[in-house]
């Protein structure tokens, strides 16, 4: 039993595959990190274990698209429980969002934070882009992306200020009451495509002139009624005016 026990640990050793420290000590470092960060603002809410609680879902296998999602934009940390939470400045730099992102993804993985580069928002085909914004996201986001109310005190957010990155998180991760775009139905190369063509939306003149916002046809239709209609009836009072004389 002994020599077998020996020839046991001798092979274990000979055959055994190796690990690499060096090579997982910048991720061990993070995921650290990103612990640190977690117990000390999202825990509350979240869990010690991000198992979550009766006041934050749990965070357990979300992802690192979700963490960077949310976090980027503000979003979170939650100073309280409302309808909906609202974008703002985020209060941690990229590498403590980095951070954050790896000790989640450590817990159960889940959507990837996406690389998105210049070159592939300007290679996008735009017409692509379009139609499938159009066919999936406009009846929300609005037809120029300029955001419109939901119900409950809930609302889907202009996207003027979103990054292409974040623009496919949101659509991997399905934040809010948005859902989930996975890559069966939308897949990578035409998620770049939604994401440039809401980049061209924010960036694009308007050829009509003043676009009042862009909010579509209920401050046109306001301004033709005040301006158009009003402008009619003022030309009927002085033509009538004119009469009396």
């Amino acid at each position: 039993m002994a020599l077998g026990l020996l020839a046991t640990g001798v092979l274990w050793s000979v055959l055994a595959p190796g690990g690499n420290a060096a090579s997982t000590a910048d991720s061990n470092e993070a995921v650290r990190q990103g612990r640190a960060l977690y117990l000390q603002g999202c825990s509350t809410c979240h869990g010690l274990g991000a198992q979550g609680s009766n006041t934050g879902p749990s965070l357990i296998g979300v992802g690192s698209a979700a963490v960077d999602f949310q976090v980027s934009t503000g979003r979170m940390p939650l100073a309280a429980p409302a309808a909906q939470a609202d974008r703002k400045a985020p209060i941690y730099s990229d590498t403590q969002i980095a951070q954050l992102a790896a000790y989640i993804d450590s817990l159960g993985g889940g959507p990837a934070k996406p690389e998105v580069n210049d070159k592939q928002i300007s290679d996008a085909d735009l017409a692509k882009g379009g139609e499938l914004y159009r066919a999936n996201c406009a009846q929300c986001h609005q037809a120029v992306a300029q955001g419109a109310p939901l119900t409950y005190g809930k609302y889907a957010p202009a996207l003027t200020e979103s990054t292409a990155t974040q623009i496919i998180e949101a659509m991997r991760t399905g934040p809010e009451s948005m859902p989930v775009f996975g890559d069966r139905q939308i897949d990578e190369k035409d998620a770049v495509a939604v994401a440039a063509y809401v980049k061209h939306l924010n960036k694009a003149k308007s050829p009509g002139g003043f676009s009042l916002g862009k909010y579509g046809p209920v401050p046109e239709g306001l301004l033709a009624m005040l301006v158009g209609i009003g402008g009619l009836l003022a030309v009927c009072l002085w033509i009538g005016a004119r009469q009396k004389v």
